[in-house]
C-alpha cells in the first residue's frame, strides 16, 4: 500500500517536471525563431518633427480602431515610431485608458 502511494507521488512529480521541460522547449523555440527575424527599416518613418504628448493622447484614444485596421493592412501601426519618448508614451497611456482615467467612479462601483 505504501509502495503504491510512493509510486503515485513519483508519477505526479514526473508529470510536473515533464510540463516544465515542454514549456522550456517552446520558450526556447520561440526565442530562436524570433532571433532570426529581419529588422524593419524605420529611417523613412523618422523624418519630420517627432510626435509629442498631444499626438500620443490622440493615438491612444484611437488605438482600438488602429488595432483592428492593423490586422488587415500592413502599413498601419499602433504606435508612432517618430515620437519624442516619454511624453508621447505618457499621452498614449492616458489616451488608451491605461491608468483607468476614463473609467470613472461608476465603473468601479458596478463590480462591487
Amino acid at each position: 500500500m505504501i509502495r503504491n502511494h510512493l509510486i503515485l507521488i513519483y508519477m505526479k512529480s514526473l508529470n510536473n517536471s515533464g510540463r516544465i521541460y515542454i514549456l522550456l522547449f517552446f520558450v526556447l523555440s520561440v526565442a530562436l525563431m524570433t532571433g532570426c527575424a529581419n529588422a524593419e527599416p524605420v529611417k523613412e518613418c523618422l523624418k519630420g518633427d517627432p510626435y509629442g504628448f498631444w499626438a500620443g493622447l490622440w493615438h491612444g484614444i484611437i488605438a482600438p480602431i488602429n488595432f483592428v485596421i492593423s490586422l488587415f493592412k500592413d502599413n498601419f501601426t499602433l504606435y508612432a515610431q517618430n515620437n519624442n519618448g516619454g511624453w508621447y508614451a505618457f499621452g498614449f497611456l492616458i489616451g488608451s485608458g491605461g491608468w483607468g482615467f476614463f473609467g470613472g467612479h461608476s465603473a468601479s462601483r458596478k463590480w462591487r
